[in-house]
C-alpha cells in the first residue's frame, strides 16, 4: 500500500503540492487551520485564498520570467495555473483572477479528488514520522513557528507584508476617472475596463502626499521591527523615501490619456485593477498601506474619482515569516535535519502568488517520486522552477537571504557567441531554454 503524503498549509504551495502528488498516484492528507483558526489577513476557509492581490502579474512567456513560470507550470499540469486561466479577469498583458471564483474552484477539485482527503485542524509540532510537506506561507501560526525554531536552532527571518484596499466600482465618480490600460494594453472593451484610472494635478498629489505622511500608521509590537519586501512596500514608506517616489512608481502617469480631459497631462494617476468577474470590486494598485483604518477612508477619499469611495476592504499590515532556507534546506526542499519534513511556498523565502504555487508544484513531484521509489532531481536551474529552487537552497547568501520574486538574474547566463545580445533576443534565448529543459526533466 502507498504510504500517505501530509501537507500542512492550504494555499497556493499546499493546493498545488496536493494537487501533484494525487495526479502521480500518492494518497495525500491536507491539513488546512482555517476556518477553525484564523488569520489576520485571509476571510474564508476555502484553498489557495488570494489575500494580497488578485493579479498573478505578467503572462508573457517569452520576454518576462514570471510569464515563462506560468508557461512551465501549465506544461506540469499545474492546479493552480488552470484555475486562474478558468476564472481570468481583462487585465492587458497580465493574468488576474476574480479572486472568489479561482479560490472555490481550486477548493472544489481538491475536495474532489479520490485521493486527496482534506482534515481541518491546526497542526503545532513536527512529525517524527511520516512523509510531510509544510507550505503554511507568511502567516504560519505561533505554535507551529515556535516548533520549527526549536528544530532549527535559529530564529525563523521575519517581515511586514501589507495588503491594499479593495473599492466598490459603484461609488467611483466617472465624471474624473476613465478606464484604460497602459499603453493601451487589450484590444476588446472588456480589456479596456480592466483599469480604471483617477488623475492628480501637482497640487493635488503634493496634498495627498503630505496626507500620507502626517496619517497614524499600525505600529509594531515592542521589540519588532519592520524589514519589508521591496515589491510590496506600503506607499506611506515609499513616500519616506522622497516624495516623487511613488509617481515614479505605483502612480506613474505614463501609458495613460484623460479621457475626461485629454490636452491636460495628468501629474500623477492612481490606477484601480478590476477584482472580480462582476466588475463590481476594484483593487487600488499598489496601494498596500499600514495606516489606520480611519486614515485610510480620509487619504483615499482625496483621491479625484474616490470622494464618495466605499471601501469592500482597507489595507492592513501583518507579519510574514520565512526560513533561511540556504541553511535549512536541501535540493530536494528537505528539512537537512528532519529530511521526512519538505517545505514549499513562500516559507521557503520566494515572493509571490506564482512562485509559491510552483514551489508547491516542485515539492509535491519530489515527495510523490520518493514515496514511490522513484529518483527524481529537481527542475534544471535553467528553468524558472530551478532557478527558484537553486536560490533558496544554495545559491543565495544565507546571511543576507531574503524573499525573492523569478527573474532572469536567477538564471545561468546565456552563452553570448556570435554577438552581443540585445534584452529581448536574450529573454527570448532564457524562455527558449528553459522550455526545452523542463520538457526534458517532465519527461
Amino acid at each position: 500500500m502507498t504510504e500517505t503524503l501530509h501537507i500542512v498549509g492550504g494555499g497556493m504551495a499546499g493546493s498545488e503540492a496536493a494537487w501533484q502528488a494525487a495526479e502521480a498516484g500518492v494518497p495525500v492528507v491536507l491539513h488546512e487551520m482555517r476556518p477553525t483558526v484564523g488569520t489576520f489577513a485571509h476571510q474564508t476557509g476555502d484553498f489557495a485564498e488570494m489575500v494580497c492581490s488578485n493579479s498573478f502579474r505578467s503572462d508573457d512567456d517569452e520576454q518576462n520570467a514570471v510569464g515563462l513560470l506560468h508557461w512551465e507550470m501549465r506544461a506540469a499540469g499545474g492546479l493552480v495555473m488552470a484555475m486562474a486561466d478558468r476564472n481570468a479577469l481583462p487585465a492587458g498583458g497580465a493574468l488576474a483572477v476574480d479572486r472568489e471564483a479561482f479560490s472555490q474552484a481550486v477548493t472544489e477539485r481538491l475536495r474532489a479528488h479520490p485521493l486527496i482527503r482534506t482534515e481541518p485542524g491546526e497542526i503545532t509540532t513536527l512529525p517524527r514520522d511520516g512523509h510531510w510537506i509544510f507550505a503554511t506561507g507568511p502567516l504560519t501560526s505561533d505554535a507551529l513557528a515556535q516548533a520549527i525554531r526549536t528544530e532549527t536552532g535559529t530564529d525563523s527571518l521575519a517581515f511586514f507584508d501589507a495588503i491594499a484596499p479593495i473599492v466598490h466600482f459603484d461609488t467611483v465618480d466617472l465624471s474624473k476617472a476613465w478606464f484604460q490600460s497602459r499603453y493601451d494594453k487589450g484590444e476588446t472593451e472588456e480589456e479596456r475596463k480592466a483599469y480604471l484610472n483617477c488623475p492628480m494635478n501637482r497640487d493635488q498629489y503634493e496634498a495627498f502626499i503630505d496626507a500620507i505622511l502626517a496619517a497614524p500608521k499600525a505600529e509594531f509590537h515592542e521589540g519588532e521591527t519592520a524589514g519589508y519586501f521591496d515589491g510590496c512596500l506600503p506607499i506611506e514608506v515609499m513616500a519616506e523615501r522622497g516624495r516623487e517616489t511613488l509617481r515614479h512608481g505605483p502612480m506613474k502617469p505614463v501609458g495613460l490619456t484623460n479621457a475626461n480631459d485629454p490636452a491636460r497631462k495628468p501629474y500623477a494617476v492612481v490606477q484601480l485593477r478590476r477584482d472580480n468577474a462582476l466588475g463590481t470590486l476594484y483593487n487600488i494598485v499598489g496601494f498596500q498601506t499600514k495606516m489606520k483604518h480611519g486614515a485610510q477612508t480620509e487619504v483615499f477619499r482625496m483621491i479625484p474619482g474616490l470622494e464618495q469611495a466605499g471601501f469592500a476592504r482597507l489595507g492592513g499590515i501583518h507579519r510574514n515569516t520565512f526560513l533561511n532556507s540556504p541553511t535549512l534546506l536541501d535540493a530536494q526542499m528537505r528539512l537537512r535535519t528532519r529530511p521526512n519534513l519538505r517545505f514549499a511556498g513562500q516559507i521557503t523565502g520566494v515572493e509571490g502568488y506564482v512562485e509559491s504555487a510552483a514551489m508547491g508544484l516542485v515539492a509535491g513531484r519530489l515527495a510523490a517520486a520518493e514515496i514511490l521509489g522513484r529518483s527524481l532531481p529537481p527542475p534544471p536551474r535553467e528553468t524558472a522552477m530551478g532557478a527558484l529552487i537553486a536560490h533558496i537552497t544554495g545559491d543565495a547568501d544565507a546571511r543576507t537571504f531574503q524573499p525573492m520574486n523569478v527573474n532572469f538574474g536567477l538564471f545561468p547566463p546565456i552563452d553570448a557567441r556570435g554577438g552581443r545580445r540585445g534584452r529581448k533576443d536574450r529573454y527570448k534565448a532564457y524562455t527558449d531554454r528553459a522550455k526545452e529543459a523542463l520538457q526534458a526533466w517532465l519527461a
